[in-house]
């Protein structure tokens, strides 16, 4: 396999997650220096045995205040080539009007920390070629959630945000977004738990997605083949919102 990211240091947040493993993973299978950002510090040291220490760095953050999103970008220790933010929050709301929390949350661990992100890295890319950065929306911004408003509103401001980072980085940094449908991850066990036959009936492909098959798309548009994309939201759901 052709080593396209040999040389290219690349920032992934949500790295512990299933989807970031699987991207981390994709990146480093093809020459990639990653550096791996959580939460969850005993999540990196279980991903970073299961990956290996060469070419891999993590760094335990919240990502909750610009200067902190500055360190994350900064830990790499030279300019990045990519910024893949999959940190986020997926929170169920009761539309309680004596607490805001939820929306609060919702809106701060998946959009502001998307733009602060995004911030960072605008200052710190590496400009010997088009940088990328891929930031992750949802189904849910077209679909809707009814059990999960605040998430669905983030993911929507994910997307024009996504529009309007592509226009002002262009063309030194290319900008796109995916969106997920329903992905056997750990934030989708209680979804599928509950109503996950009724969910696979809508789904035209018939089954729920894996988190390589998200990974394959996020390492498409951070590669040469994808040197003519920006200002996208790439959907991939099996067929559930267009199908």
């Amino acid at each position: 396999m052709t080593s396209v990211f040999t040389g290219k240091r690349i920032v992934v947040t949500g790295g512990a997650g299933g989807i970031g493993i699987e991207t981390v993973r994709a990146f480093m299978d093809q020459g990639g220096h990653v550096i791996m950002a959580d939460l969850d510090e005993a999540a990196l040291a279980r991903a970073q045995e299961v990956l290996g220490r060469v070419r891999l760095g993590t760094i335990a953050s919240a990502l909750d205040t610009p200067a902190e999103c500055a360190r994350v970008i900064e830990a790499a220790g030279a300019p990045v080539y990519a910024l893949v933010h999959l940190a986020g929050l997926f929170e169920r709301d009761e539309l309680n009007p004596d607490d805001h929390g939820v929306w609060n949350r919702a809106i701060a661990a998946n959009l502001t920390n998307a733009y602060d992100m995004a911030v960072a890295f605008s200052t710190r890319f590496d400009r010997r070629e088009p940088a990328r950065i891929v930031l992750t929306s949802s189904v849910a911004y077209r679909r809707g959630s009814p059990d999960r408003v605040p998430y669905a509103a983030a993911k929507g401001g994910i997307v024009g945000l996504t529009r309007a980072l592509s226009r002002k980085l262009a063309p030194d940094v290319l900008v796109n977004a995916i969106a997920p449908g329903v992905i056997e991850t750990k934030m989708t066990d209680s979804i599928i738990a509950e109503r996950g036959d009724a969910y696979r009936q809508e789904i035209p492909l018939k089954r729920f997605g894996k988190p390589s098959e998200i990974a394959s798309v996020i390492r498409f548009l951070c590669s040469p083949d994808a040197s003519y994309i920006t200002g996208q939201t790439i959907t991939i759901d099996g067929g559930i919102t267009n199908a």
